[in-house]
């Protein structure tokens, strides 16, 4: 399992400057949002450090946050306190959501920020949609996001180091990303993440997590969401577009 232990404490060099502040990341849903009451009851799970799920809990909505990794869960907890934003937090992968909510509990359902590719397979990427299916009520919606993999894999293995420093905190890191393409693509890839932060008076500090992870092609998803009872609304997927995001409704 796929923990994020390390990058949970330097996770927000990975975000964009455009979705580092909460109420901005959930304005960039807003077209689905504003089909929403706005108490409506949300599940983010993926919530990573917690910025899209503090910033829906801001706008009044009723929001739990969930993610495999406890660190995660921890800084998601901590921002929600920091904007004084009411978020249940707690510890559950994708597969264990059932355990803890009843069925048909959730209006709106985020996996997003390039997560379902940790799902173990086809396997594990149809009981963890399974599980999301599950929690939705009839007409809700589950929103996600994804690399599109068929770029990633055609690109082949390889090392991606960022061309500027990204500034947060008050210190400067370069994001590095070295991608171990396997040759088939039902096979395990891994993906390690470092950033290095460096300061003109100190040493570089370098934090790195090698990650396992499953690609998938986009015709698969939309298999894998049909056999759980999800209908495909929305769409931005382009081969040539490097992510993409997917609106589905529970029928």
């Amino acid at each position: 399992m796929t923990e994020y232990d390390v990058l949970a404490e330097v996770y927000e060099w990975l975000i964009s400057d455009a979705k580092l502040p909460p109420a901005e990341f959930a304005a960039s849903f807003d077209d689905v949002l504003s089909l929403l009451p706005s108490n409506a009851h949300v599940l983010d799970c993926s919530c990573g450090t917690g910025q899209l799920a503090v910033g829906l809990a801001g706008r009044g909505m009723q929001v739990v946050a969930t993610d495999a990794s406890e660190a995660m869960v921890r800084r998601t907890a901590e921002l929600a306190e920091e904007f004084g934003a009411s978020v249940r937090a707690m510890r559950a992968n994708w597969e264990e959501l059932p355990d803890h909510f009843e069925d048909d509990t959730f209006d709106i359902m985020f996996c997003v920020g390039n997560s379902l590719h940790h799902a173990a397979g086809a396997t594990g990427r149809g009981a963890a949609l399974e599980s999301m299916s599950r929690l939705l009520r009839p007409g809700g919606r589950l929103v996600l996001t994804s690399r599109t993999w068929e770029l990633v894999r055609a690109r082949g293995s390889r090392l991606d180091i960022s061309d500027r420093l990204v500034r947060r905190n008050g210190r400067d890191a370069v994001v590095v990303y070295r991608w171990e393409i396997a040759p088939h693509w039902e096979e395990e890839h891994h993906i390690e993440i470092a950033i290095a932060q460096v300061d003109a008076t100190g040493p570089v500090l370098v934090r790195s997590e090698l990650l396992s992870c499953w690609p998938y092609r986009y015709e698969e998803l939309e298999v894998e969401l049909h056999r759980v009872g999800l209908r495909t609304e929305v769409s931005t997927f382009d081969l040539e577009a490097e992510n993409y995001m997917v609106v589905a409704s529970k029928v």
